[in-house]
């Protein structure tokens, strides 16, 4: 069963994450999420993938290299310029044989039974089938319309106020006849969602939709990011410690999951799920509560609080400073007595200085230096790296 990866988009939605890395790349448990995506298609029994490359490819193939780690076979397409979801798949045509084949978005975590969906489809007539999930806001997302019979009879991407007419979205999970690549244009910019699908309803086409079943996320956005760690977190089996563990006087209660060489310091307490990478020490009196990942060779100063929050590597947090659902990239520091509120994300190789307060929502890009004291109530850019988070 052929699939495909899509992972050419820039991930302008997710930044800064997304400046060091293309957005499948993104640390999911101290993982890239890509690696997750591809050990759940082998899992899953699809193991013959092409996965399409655009924006900083190069990282991707060389995570994944050939698929044998994983028990599958990958080839990859680089993208020249910019051809969308339907251009993109187009210009991997020549490897997919003329087979079926399974579409899916490389920054899509899912726990999904993609056997029943791909033979749902064989069983039925329609060119494509596409995977729909109920979803409470599906304004970021297709939306469709679906009789009793499977028949998808509207389809509308990402709509607004009063256009609203189905909670069902589209995950982006495709599953595609040989015959539909024919119905894209080569090298063109060409959409799914908003370009395909609607000429194929126009030519008379049936379109069918299949209600997955199971836990699906895409990781376009911070939110959607915090969503998909909490609850893989959620699935963690029970507690799992690699090697040297130095704890003293502290308590902890799992699941976790410890890499090697990870201190704990005197009345600290990691209560679970929680994941902590290799050569990570953590001070006295220090909380670690639930739904959090905390990278490798990081530093936690004493009497900090770090909850559900998503620390990637090389991070130094100080004394008596609370993160609270925060996202914070490799290889910054925040100094002591600061506070980061819900939802923040910190970009790459930052410096907050003591006592700043970063409010809800707030986005810090790579590199910029905060002032102690300073209380940061909108987005910190930096022109260097470009500022827009609109697009994919």
């Amino acid at each position: 069963m052929k699939t495909c990866i899509m992972c050419g988009g820039e991930g302008t939605r997710l930044r800064p994450l997304t400046f060091d890395r293309p957005k499948p790349m993104i640390p999911l448990l101290n993982k890239p999420s890509v690696e997750h995506l591809v050990e759940h298609l082998a899992l899953e029994g699809f193991n013959d993938i092409v996965v399409t490359l655009g924006y900083l490819g190069g990282e991707i193939e060389a995570a994944l290299g050939d698929g044998s780690m994983y028990g599958v076979h990958i080839e990859y397409v680089h993208e020249q310029e910019k051809l969308g979801t339907a251009g993109g798949v187009k210009n991997a045509e020549e490897l997919f044989e003329g087979e079926p084949l399974m579409v899916v978005g490389g920054d899509h975590v899912m726990n999904l039974g993609l056997r029943e969906f791909y033979r749902f489809h064989e069983k039925n007539d329609a060119p494509v089938t596409i995977g729909l999930i109920p979803i409470d806001d599906p304004r970021e997302y297709g939306i469709a319309d679906m009789d009793v019979n499977s028949r998808i009879t509207r389809f509308f991407e990402k709509p607004g106020p009063g256009e609203i007419f189905s909670n069902l979205a589209s995950t982006g999970i495709y599953v595609c006849d040989p015959e539909v690549l024919d119905w894209i244009p080569k090298q063109k910019y060409y959409d799914f969602a908003k370009d395909l699908f609607p000429a194929i309803m126009e030519r008379g086409e049936n379109i069918n939709g299949f209600l997955v079943h199971g836990r699906w996320t895409d990781i376009g956005n911070p939110q959607a990011y915090r969503e998909a760690c909490r609850w893989m977190l959620e699935q963690m089996p029970g507690t799992k410690i690699s090697g040297r563990f130095n704890i003293k006087d502290a308590k902890v209660s799992g699941p976790v999951d410890i890499g090697h060489d990870v201190s704990l310091g005197s009345n600290s307490a990691i209560v679970g799920p929680i994941v902590i990478g290799e050569n990570t020490s953590i001070g006295d009196n220090v909380l670690i509560g639930p739904y959090t990942s905390i990278g490798s060779n990081c530093r936690i100063g004493n009497s900090s609080r770090i909850l559900s929050s998503y620390i990637f590597n090389n991070v130094e947090i100080g004394s008596n400073t609370a993160v609270s659902g925060a996202i914070i990239d490799n290889a910054t520091g925040i100094q002591n007595s600061c506070i980061l509120e819900t939802g923040t994300v910190i970009g790459p190789r930052v410096i907050i200085k003591e006592g700043v307060t970063v409010n809800s929502t707030v986005r810090i890009w790579p590199e910029i230096r905060v002032k102690e004291g300073t209380k940061v109530t909108e987005n910190l850019g930096n022109d260097e790296f470009g500022n827009d988070i609109k697009g994919s």
